[in-house]
């Protein structure tokens, strides 16, 4: 008999270790299949909330903001794509970064539409995977109708502004509860997992939880 859990999960489009921790905890239920019944719950986090729409280079950004030189870019960007192929995430070339806003405002709609999963993976892959801009909106819509979503209702919800305020009021709310970094993992509404975790550590986790459920 499986058990129900709950699984929170805080992030942003822009983070290539949120497509890790998303790809490896899939992996990680898809092993206690038997055991537990998720529900997995979308939340938003902006890493670049000032960038401009039209986004920047990946490296000037990086360089500017962490004092990272190319090399040293380069050797993260080596490591995030051998992680990701350990869980079945192919990394592309991405050489702008962008704002997610829009992104967020669209994935909220997908959680009362019942594909925010879905389309929270196909906007990790058109971006990381493809490096097309999370702030476009063709691609927005693109990528919602390709999860089943109708077009011209995402192309409302983006032309209108949409659920800003939701998205607003859930990043304050992640504010208050501490979460500085991305991606946050909370399981059953007590348990805190941060980062892109191996399916291994997601897995002992989830007993974990389970056990003292």
């Amino acid at each position: 008999m499986t058990q129900p859990l709950r699984i929170d999960f805080i992030s942003d489009i822009a983070c290539p270790w949120c497509a890790i921790g998303l790809a490896s905890l899939q992996i990680a239920l898809s092993r206690l299949a038997d055991v537990v019944e998720p529900e997995i719950v979308i939340h938003p986090f902006e890493l670049n909330p000032q960038m401009r729409p039209e986004g920047e280079v990946i490296v000037e950004y990086l360089g500017r903001k962490y004092g990272r030189t190319p090399a040293q870019i380069e050797e993260t960007q080596r490591l995030i794509r051998e992680r990701g192929a350990s869980v079945g995430f192919a990394f592309g070339p991405r050489t702008h970064v962008y704002n997610t806003f829009d992104a967020h405002r669209l994935l909220h709609w997908a959680g009362i539409e019942g594909r925010q999963v879905l389309l929270k993976l196909a906007l990790l892959r058109a971006y990381h995977g493809e490096g097309k801009s999370p702030s476009d909106h063709d691609v927005l819509i693109e990528t919602a109708q390709s999860v089943g979503l109708d077009a011209a209702r995402a192309r409302e919800v983006l032309q209108s502004g949409a659920y800003a305020d939701e998205v607003r009021a859930q990043e304050r709310e992640n504010e208050a509860m501490g979460i500085a970094s991305v991606p946050a993992i909370v399981f059953n509404q007590r348990y805190l997992v941060s980062g892109g975790q191996p399916p291994e550590t997601f897995e002992a986790a989830i007993g974990q939880v389970i056990a003292q459920a």
